[in-house]
């Protein structure tokens, strides 16, 4: 293939283009945000099923909690009919008064024995209460960091994004003006080539695969015409000549 030497040089210009581009991709998809909001997120999922457990937990103490208060009330309340009922002399007989006064005693004891459980019971939820106020105030903060995080993510990638459109525009202007052959084949070889299409060969070395040219393939570059498109016998990269080239 034939080009113009000039139109060589700007294939350097177009590759220092795409090479930004690729360049401004990669940045954009390895931000040091997007693996924070992945950690973040995960963690603000394990908190929230964490709250789930412990609000059920917390809820299943609060009805342990009723069911003890109701029976205190209903053993306070025997009790209360029957201290009424000793007070106001309504026992016929000794053997009843006995009883009645064993049975007051062993309502005490019960009360004693269900509000022991009730305060173990209230000391557990008030320990799970704080561990549920606890998940709820790192769940916010995670919830702020993320946010942050986000808000960062986003300001850089318009960042990004506005540098590659321009980049993008310069490359089309300046595609545009190249044949459409050389450009064809400059991305062939780019497709297959880990981006790199065209690279200058830069006293004796190519700067596509950075290996040093023998003096045979040098000879034959330095005889070849100006206008044609060489290849690295190495890399198969479009290889253009420059005023370094140590020819």
């Amino acid at each position: 293939m034939k080009a113009a030497p000039d139109d060589q040089l700007r294939l350097l210009d177009l590759q220092a283009l795409v090479t930004a581009l690729d360049r401004l991709t990669h940045r954009r998809r390895t931000l040091p945000e997007l693996a924070e909001i992945d950690e973040l997120g995960a963690r603000l999922t394990r908190l929230a099923d964490d709250i789930v457990l412990i609000e059920t937990e917390d809820k299943d103490l609060a009805r342990e909690q009723a069911k003890i208060d109701a029976d205190v009330e209903q053993v306070r309340a025997r009790m209360t009919r029957d201290q009424q009922r000793l007070d106001a002399g309504q026992v016929g007989s000794p053997r009843e008064l006995e009883n009645l006064q064993s049975e007051i005693e062993s309502l005490r004891r019960r009360q004693g024995d269900l509000e022991d459980v009730e305060l173990e019971v209230m000391e557990r939820r008030e320990l799970v209460q704080n561990r549920l106020e606890e998940l709820k105030r790192e769940k916010e903060q995670g919830s702020l960091a993320l946010d942050a995080a986000e808000r960062r993510r986003d300001t850089t990638w318009a960042e990004i994004d506005a540098e590659a459109d321009k980049a993008a525009l310069q490359r089309a202007e300046l595609a545009g003006t190249l044949a459409v052959e050389l450009v064809a084949l400059y991305e062939k070889v780019r497709g297959s080539s880990n981006g790199i299409g065209a690279a200058a060969l830069l006293r004796g070395r190519c700067e596509g695969c950075h290996l040093q040219l023998n003096t045979t393939d040098l000879n034959r570059i330095h005889d070849a015409p100006a206008d044609d498109v060489l290849r690295c016998e190495e890399c198969r990269r479009i290889l253009v000549r420059t005023t370094d080239s140590g020819l």
